[in-house]
C-alpha cells in the first residue's frame, strides 16, 4: 500500500529496466556517473515502445485495487479497496490513499462480464472509523457474510473492523468497535477443512506493523530495521465462532530461507512488506505476499496454517505502479490470481485490479507471472 517518491520512472509505465536502473543509480553513483559520461550515439534513439500488458482492467469506470477474490454459491466476488483523487500529496506513509467505501465486484466466469454492485461499506457508517479505508477481505459462515477492513481510528491508529450481512455484495453493517487486539492492516482470513477460521494481517511502514514491535502501540519506531534483523512477520489469530473477535492471542508468522533461519529485514526481495494471502493447494498451505519496496509477489509454503513458511519463490513480477496486492482462487478447475496495476491512470493512488491464470509446476511450485512483456 506504500509508495516511495522515488520510483517515479516505474509508476509512468517505463517497465522493469528503468526500474531497476533507478535503483542502481541509488545504490551507486559511480555507475550512473559513468553512464553519463559515455560517449553519444551518432544516430537519434527512436522513442521507447510501450510495454504490453498481460491482462486488461476488470472495470473501467472506477478506481479499484487490492482485490480479495472468493468464490460464493459458484461465482466469483471481488472486495478491492475502492481508489479516489483526494487530492492529498503523496508521502511515504501512503497519505494519499485515501479510501472512504468498499464497492463488490461480482462475475460468473473468468473473462466474462463483471458487475460492479456499488457501495457495500462507507466510512462514515463505521461508528469508530477516522480515515483510509484500505484494503479488505471477505468470508462466509454460518449463513452470514463478513467483510474484514483496515480503517484508521480516530487516534490515527490502524485497526481491523469487521461488517456483517446477508448477501455477498453488502450492504455490510460494520461492528461498533474494533476486533479486540487488532493491528495494522491487509486483513486475510482463511478456513481450513476442520472449520477453523485464521484472521492474517500487517504491513509494515504506513501499515505500522513495526509500531508494535514491543507488544504495545509506539509512534516513534522507525519504519526500517537494521538490515541483520529477523524481518517483521505478518500476524495470525484463530477467529472465534462467531467470526467477529479472536478466540486466541495474536502470534507472529514465521518466515524461513531455504537453511530454516529466519528471513533478515535486509533481504528485501523476499522478506515480508505486506498484502499476505493464504491458501491451501495438495495439503500444503501456501503464504504469499507482497515485498513491498522492491514489488515483487513472493509465497512461502508450510504445513501448518500458522506456519512456519519457507521461502519459495516469485510468483509475480513487478506491475506497473509501486504497489502490488493479490489473492488467490480455484474455480472450475483451474487457479487464478487477481492484482492491480496503473494501466488506466499512470498514477500510483488510481490502479484498477486484473486476473489471470495461476499456473503451478508438477511438484506445486508456481511458475513466475511477467505482468508486463517488453515491446519488441
Amino acid at each position: 500500500m506504500l509508495v516511495s517518491r522515488l520510483s517515479k520512472a516505474h509508476l509512468l509505465g517505463f517497465g522493469l529496466p528503468l526500474l531497476l536502473a533507478g535503483a542502481a543509480c541509488q545504490s551507486n553513483s559511480s555507475s550512473s556517473e559513468a553512464t553519463t559520461a559515455a560517449p553519444a550515439d551518432s544516430t537519434q534513439a527512436a522513442p521507447a515502445a510501450k510495454p504490453t500488458f498481460l491482462s486488461k482492467p476488470l472495470v473501467r469506470d472506477i478506481y479499484t485495487a487490492d482485490p480479495s477474490a472468493h468464490v460464493f454459491g459458484g461465482r466469483i466476488y471481488i472486495y478491492p479497496s475502492h481508489d479516489i483523487e483526494a487530492g492529498i500529496p503523496e508521502d511515504d506513509n501512503g497519505a494519499h490513499f485515501a479510501m472512504r467505501d468498499y464497492h463488490v465486484l461480482s462475475m460468473d466466469s473468468v473473462g466474462g462480464k463483471v458487475t460492479d454492485h456499488g457501495v457495500a461499506l462507507d466510512i462514515k457508517d463505521i461508528p469508530w472509523a477516522g480515515r483510509q479505508l484500505w484494503a479488505p477481505d471477505a468470508e462466509f459462515k454460518n449463513g452470514t457474510y463478513y467483510l474484514y477492513f483496515p480503517v484508521k481510528d480516530k487516534q490515527d491508529v490502524f485497526r481491523l473492523g469487521v461488517a456483517t450481512s446477508t448477501s455477498p455484495t453488502g450492504p455490510f453493517k460494520a461492528d461498533a468497535k474494533p476486533i479486540a487486539g487488532s493491528y495494522s492492516i491487509d486483513p486475510n482470513v482463511f478456513t481450513d477443512a476442520d472449520g477453523q477460521s485464521y484472521l492474517y494481517f500487517g504491513g509494515i511502514w504506513g501499515g505500522q506493523l513495526q509500531r508494535w514491535r514491543s507488544g504495545q502501540y509506539d509512534s516513534t519506531v522507525a519504519p526500517n530495521q537494521a538490515p541483520q534483523e529477523p524481518a517483521y512477520g505478518p500476524r495470525v489469530a484463530r477467529l472465534s465462532k462467531d467470526m467477529r473477535s479472536f478466540a486466541g492471542p495474536v502470534t507472529e508468522v514465521k518466515i524461513l530461507d531455504e537453511n530454516g533461519k529466519p528471513l533478515l529485514a535486509g533481504d528485501t526481495k523476499r522478506r515480508f512488506f505486506e498484502g499476505g494471502w493464504l491458501h491451501k493447494y495438495q495439503g500444503k498451505y501456501y503464504y504469499s505476499y507482497s515485498t513491498g519496496d522492491t514489488h515483487l509477489l513472493v509465497y512461502a509454503v508450510g504445513d501448518k496454517p500458522t506456519g512456519p513458511f519457507t521461502y519459495k519463490g516469485v510468483i509475480m513480477n513487478p506491475v506497473q505502479g509501486w504497489t502490488t496486492h493479490h489473492s488467490i482462487i480455484e474455480f472450475k478447475g483451474k487457479w487464478y490470481i487477481f492484482y492491480h496495476d496503473t494501466e488506466l491512470s499512470g498514477k500510483t493512488h488510481l490502479r484498477n485490479v486484473k486476473v489471470t491464470e495461476l499456473k503451478r509446476r508438477p511438484d506445486g511450485s508456481i511458475e513466475t507471472i511477467e505482468p508486463m512483456v517488453a515491446a519488441q
